[in-house]
């Protein structure tokens, strides 16, 4: 049985992310990256959609110690995707990697301080085991085998072809159809400007709207950086102004939301012909950031409904037709495609199980650690990034820390470390948006306590002084040499440590 110091499971950002701070951080550590599909890269090799882009700047989504030099900081699928691996080849990463590995348990033994990690492989059909000391869990929240998409009546009928972004047919060809694209997130409007500029007619039918940002694709101030300095210094500047715009944003949208709704209803305004109804397709019923933010580089979706080449339809599905839809209106949209950008289904640990000293771990009744690890769980980590500025930020929050820890355990001789269940008190949900998808599935993944080392607060400066520059030692956490298992109410079982009421904390108190 092979046995690694850390054992990553996922090679997509996260994961290639954290196994690149191992190498520059604890060089001494092994490690290797399980990843259940036949390529690195996670979403952005599995999401092949036209017009596939990051809607978070490229400077905040780029890793720390990898400065983003390509022209573009909103980009494109495919260069996101060479950026994380040529970066995973450079720090020596890619030869770690382990591909159709699917992790399926995980058993913690307490006499010895390991992991068993029971791994089927997707290649081969077998079902192999390795052990570590520490597990890394860089899987994101969704699934990849499936999206969202909701029973439409008399789908059946239809004689065109219907579509699942997250698996785009290589082989469709969409030039002179007639396409709807049902959604209105950011996969929505990133994919209505890409398919209008083939298509003969693009529509996107949207049971309710969502808040729409045009932002340049391009950052002026970057390009004016680069031309007077090197790129280990023009990108930290480049990063932390907008880390800092970005938070100031977020901010305000919390505490003023009447005034950004404003202000977004009036830059969507000027975008499209006079006369447009922006209140009926482009303002939401709720306030900025109880859900995310969807970003539209230079606009485009504006200007692929200003010209005629796409539309926004406002109104519900009630049933397929054979060549098209008809809404709750009467309207029928005659489509010879159909797209379900209907959105994404929560999975949680990348659907592996968790066993603690013989005691299964009930996800949903711990309570997350720091955002990143989880109570009565040992040598456990895993990465959940922010949901209001760019994944990547936490990420590398979560990665520096797992290496901290694993330096101190090797200073202090004990060879576990386990967070604590906060005191009772209430318990909220680990994600805080709105969103179908969030709660469809946030039921399944951890709670988060109401104080901190338990609260996320959604902050990138917070988290950097708690996570960079805060004690390892706090009273958050047990270390322990090897031989001492944690008590049952620590592992997620019978009432770990008082959960406490459970609250829908709303987001505009964050």
């Amino acid at each position: 049985m092979d046995h690694v110091d850390v054992l990553i499971v996922g090679a997509g950002l996260s994961g290639i992310g954290a196994a690149c701070h191992l190498r520059r951080r604890c060089p001494d550590k092994t490690f290797v990256l399980l990843e259940a599909r036949d390529a690195a890269g996670g979403t952005w090799d599995l999401f092949r959609y036209p017009g596939v882009r990051s809607d978070s700047d490229m400077f905040t989504f780029g890793y720390s110690f990898a400065p983003w030099t390509a022209p573009k900081s909103l980009a494109d699928g495919a260069t996101i995707r060479d950026y994380l691996r040529r970066t995973a080849d450079e720090h020596d990463v890619t030869r770690h990697i382990r591909f159709r590995h699917r992790v399926v348990r995980a058993e913690w033994d307490g006499r010895r301080a390991r992991w068993t990690v029971h791994v089927h492989r997707d290649d081969t059909t077998e079902n192999v085991v390795l052990s570590c000391a520490f597990l890394y869990a860089c899987t994101g929240y969704y699934r990849y085998d499936a999206g969202h998409t909701p029973d439409l009546a008399g789908r059946e009928r239809f004689a065109g072809r219907v579509v699942h972004p997250q698996h785009w047919p290589a082989e469709l060809d969409h030039t002179g159809k007639r396409v709807v694209v049902i959604g209105s997130g950011a996969t929505a409007v990133t994919l209505v400007p890409a398919l209008a500029e083939r298509a003969s007619q693009v529509t996107m039918l949207q049971r309710s709207p969502t808040y729409v940002l045009a932002l340049p694709s391009r950052d002026v101030l970057a390009g004016v950086l680069r031309g007077l300095l090197p790129p280990r210094l023009a990108y930290p500047i480049m990063r932390w102004k907008n880390v800092l715009l970005a938070t100031a944003t977020y901010q305000l949208a919390r505490r003023a939301p009447r005034l950004v709704r404003g202000l977004l209803r009036r830059a969507v305004a000027r975008r499209l012909p006079a006369g447009y109804d922006v209140d009926r397709h482009f303002t939401p019923g709720y306030d900025p950031w109880d859900q995310r933010l969807c970003v539209v580089p230079d606009g485009d979706l504006f200007a692929a409904l200003s010209d005629g080449r796409a539309e926004v339809v406002t109104d519900t599905v009630d049933t397929f037709t054979e060549h098209g839809i008809r809404l709750a209106s009467g309207r029928e949209l005659p489509a010879d495609v159909v797209v379900t950008a209907t959105g994404l289904e929560l999975l949680a640990l990348g659907g592996m199980t968790l066993r603690v000293d013989g005691v299964d771990v009930d996800l949903p009744r711990t309570v997350a650690y720091k955002g990143m690890m989880l109570s009565g769980v040992p040598n456990f980590a895993m990465t959940l990034g922010y949901t209001n500025a760019s994944w990547t930020l936490k990420a590398d929050l979560v990665a520096g820390y797992v290496c901290r820890l694993l330096r101190h355990l090797g200073r202090s001789g004990n060879q576990a470390v386990t967070p604590l269940a906060p005191p009772p008190g209430p318990r909220t949900p680990l994600i805080g948006l709105t969103s179908g998808y969030v709660r469809r599935g946030v039921g399944q993944l951890p709670r988060q306590g109401h104080r901190k080392p338990w609260r996320l607060h959604q902050n990138y400066v917070r988290d950097l002084l708690l996570m960079r520059y805060g004690r390892v030692t706090d009273a958050g956490v047990r270390f322990d040499r090897a031989g001492v298992a944690p008590a049952p109410s620590e592992t997620g079982g019978a009432d770990p440590a008082g959960l406490g009421p459970e609250i829908a904390d709303p987001p505009s108190r964050r």
